[in-house]
């Protein structure tokens, strides 16, 4: 990005290109859940974990944050939350990786490649236009930041792996990270792997949905469900860690729950062993992406989701990571996400 003046931060400031991206597993790290768009909620987070704002950047002496995506999309102060990120990653103070959104926003704005029968890469229907119409209109009046954030969405990794533990927004797929890292040793892609990624079945299209969307299944029998925001879909979220499943209803990972016919139906043993599976011995995993609610707690010893509904009225999520390599309940930290929040 180049230099960017945010006027809600009340003082001009400096934008340069990102830092290079580099985990140090000895650093404590905070790993903070999905923002889109809650930046007052954000700012109270990082005051709760000890950050304090210096010189227009939010700074805490011994550790780093670790942004897990979607910083854009749904929430009120959108534009607040990428000045707030960008200038901690800018400052070297914060790390962040791609959530859906952010490739949401990219496709949306990437024109299609030639032959692919549509103009952009994510198709202008009215469900995706209504996801990123917030944005959208918050960033109406600051065309040339918006497609300056854009630009830096590209410096996002789609993964960190820091040996000890790893972050992803949705999903973690050897099969596929593996081949990603090969041809994109930082995890960052270019605008044509984003254009490839809009032909079905194709390599970067199956990266893009896996690692930042997750995996999922069709329902049986026919059958669909309505999600919370009115949007039917014959898919459903699924878990990639099941040990011994045995119905439909065992490995569902996701806010809606499964029509009951569809939850007591028996997995077949074909699609048992076609489920991904994150190994118990597999390093810590931070995910985000799936709109948990309740106490924030671990999955399983080596892996946590910190998307606990935010921009719902839920929790901003954080987890203090130190020198352990199994989680820890007592390192879950949140604020309530309170209703000013959703006041623009």
């Amino acid at each position: 990005m180049k230099s960017v003046v945010p006027s809600w931060a009340g003082a001009a400031g400096s934008v340069v290109g990102v830092t290079e991206l580099h985990v140090d597993p000895d650093r404590g790290y905070d790993l903070i859940g999905d923002i889109h768009g809650c930046a007052q909620t954000l700012e109270h987070l990082l005051d709760t974990l000890g950050y304090r704002q210096q010189g227009g950047v939010w700074r805490h002496p011994r550790r780093m944050a670790i942004f897990l995506g979607d910083l854009v999309d749904r929430g009120p102060r959108i534009r607040e939350a990428l000045h707030l990120v960008y200038a901690m990653v800018e400052a070297g103070q914060a790390l962040c990786i791609m959530g859906n959104h952010e490739y949401n926003a990219l496709g949306w704005t990437t024109p299609a490649a030639p032959g692919s029968g549509r103009q952009f890469v994510r198709e202008h229907t009215p469900r995706h236009a209504r996801l990123i119409r917030e944005t959208l209109e918050q960033f109406e009046a600051y065309p040339g930041e918006w497609r300056e954030f854009l630009d830096w969405f590209y410096e996002l990794p789609l993964f960190l792996d820091a040996g000890r533990f790893r972050v992803v927004h949705a999903c973690w797929d050897d099969s596929l990270i593996d081949p990603l890292r090969a041809q994109f040793a930082d995890g960052c892609v270019d605008e044509a792997f984003i254009q490839a990624s809009a032909v079905p079945g194709s390599f970067a299209c199956t990266t893009m949905d896996r690692l930042l969307r997750g995996t999922d299944m069709r329902l049986p029998h026919g059958l669909t469900l309505t999600s919370e925001d009115g949007f039917t879909r014959a898919h459903f979220r699924t878990k990639f860690w099941a040990d011994n499943p045995q119905t439909y209803g065992d490995i569902v990972f996701q806010p809606d729950a499964l029509p009951e016919l569809a939850a007591q139906t028996p997995l077949s043993e074909l699609q048992k062993n076609q489920l991904l599976r994150y190994g118990h011995h597999e390093p810590m995993l931070f995910v985000g992406h799936y709109w948990r609610r309740g106490r924030p707690s671990a999955i399983r010893p080596n892996l946590a989701c910190l998307d606990y509904s935010a921009v719902m009225y839920g929790k901003l999520v954080a987890y203090r990571l130190d020198q352990e390599t199994r989680l820890d309940a007592g390192k879950f930290v949140w604020v309530n996400v309170e209703r000013p929040e959703r006041v623009s």
